[in-house]
């Protein structure tokens, strides 16, 4: 939309530049044969014409430019996103992951979708927006075992994750009870492995 909107601003600059090219005398000429009993028009009115033109115009640009540049930064580009991906890999790599005991991650962030999107859009780096980002679940998925397509608004490329859960129990992690007593239950900590391959899953 904002790409439209640019172009449609540098035809209207180029129109006003041309009027603004237009010779005096020539406009006398029209404005005659349109109205032969009409007043001369002063010379003065043409320069300030000519100087509202090129100053319209050069408003039509700057719009234009400013509309690309905010298109630009609302959508991925295929570097962006695999950069961003590669680091986010990076950084998931080896990441504590705590469930309780019944398996459920102890904070809702830890949703593998959730953690991957987060890592994404937080990797993405130059002008590339925060948001936009999808880390779809191949059917089949499981708590240990799961992959992600992950794709991103702009972006025709694809890339596919793939998390594995890793049990630690060296990572185990008991809330401290009432009163100091020990804690009723345990965090169960885990370690996930995470690998990317370009394509979809």
């Amino acid at each position: 939309m904002l790409t439209r909107l640019s172009v449609i601003l540098f035809v209207l600059a180029a129109i006003l530049l041309l009027m603004a090219c237009v010779r005096a005398d020539r406009v006398c000429s029209w404005r005659e044969s349109l109205n032969p009993s009409a007043p001369g028009i002063p010379d003065a009115a043409f320069v300030v014409a000519r100087i509202t033109f090129v100053g319209l115009a050069v408003g039509c640009v700057v719009m234009g430019v400013r509309g690309l540049g905010v298109e630009d930064g609302s959508k991925w580009s295929d570097d962006e996103l695999a950069s961003a991906v590669e680091q986010a890999t990076y950084e998931l790599d080896g990441f504590l992951y705590r469930t309780d005991e019944s398996g459920e991650p102890v904070v809702f962030l830890y949703a593998y979708d959730t953690l991957i999107e987060t890592e994404v859009a937080e990797n993405g780096g130059g002008d590339a927006p925060q948001d936009g980002v999808d880390a779809s679940p191949l059917a089949g998925n499981t708590d240990a075992d799961a992959y992600f397509t992950v794709t991103a608004n702009g972006a025709d490329s694809a890339f596919c994750t793939h998390v594995e859960r890793v049990r630690s129990k060296e990572d185990d992690y008991t809330p401290p009870g009432i009163a100091g007593r020990p804690g009723s239950y345990t965090e169960l900590g885990y370690r996930l492995t995470v690998t990317t391959r370009e394509g979809t899953c």
